[in-house]
């Protein structure tokens, strides 16, 4: 079963969105104590929010990955970097341990991609770890397999009242929306054929 698993929001400085996120009545935890290059909005259920200044790896890294033939990843890390303030990019998860099922429709559409391996100490001081899968087309969702500890909290109502993402209007290029399609059967996934960029517009519960 492959979920939407959360939707990334480009912050212009990650401390100030917090904040602005604060305000708005949501209850918002950094990624890690020290550092940290993210923050997150959980909800008890369904997809979460996660909100980065930049992407999550250095220049010089992007340089590397050029180098080893990488560029494609090099490319969609880029374009985090130079996203405008807003939601940009959703991730899929699944519940394996594996990505045999996405492998399967991406080599249908003869989609290449690149598998890795994350993992992070959260101000909880939980070690999460999860399993990364970035297709060679950056214009497409990556994908996770779904952290080992679950960090959502239960039955949790955020300060302004809302339980969960109702639901995510997403577009992009009709090629693509066949594959996500294909891939992604989440009721909470609204997909629309935009072809100058990508849509993504949230409405909560």
């Amino acid at each position: 079963m492959i979920r939407l698993s959360h939707v990334i929001y480009k912050a212009d400085n990650l401390y100030k969105s917090v904040e602005d996120f604060k305000k708005k009545g949501f209850a918002v935890e950094f990624g890690s104590k020290v550092k940290p290059h993210n923050a997150l909005i959980y909800f008890s259920e369904g997809p979460y929010i996660e909100i980065i200044q930049k992407a999550p790896i250095s220049n010089f890294l992007k340089f590397i990955l050029k180098l080893i033939g990488k560029q494609s990843l090099a490319k969609r890390f880029e374009r985090w970097d130079k996203a405008k303030k807003g939601f940009f990019e959703i991730c899929f998860e699944n519940y394996n341990q594996d990505f045999d099922q996405e492998i399967k429709i991406l080599k249908k559409y003869n989609q290449k991609y690149f598998i890795t391996k994350s993992e992070r100490t959260d101000p909880k001081n939980r070690t999460l770890k999860w399993n990364l899968l970035f297709p060679r087309d950056h214009r497409l969702p990556f994908f996770m397999t779904y952290f080992n500890i679950d960090p959502k909290p239960r039955n949790f109502i955020h300060p302004n009242g809302i339980k969960k993402i109702h639901k995510v209007k997403y577009g992009n290029e009709k090629r693509l929306l066949k594959i996500i399609n294909e891939m992604c059967n989440d009721e909470t996934l609204n997909l629309q054929a935009n072809l100058k960029e990508e849509l993504i517009i949230l409405e909560f519960e």
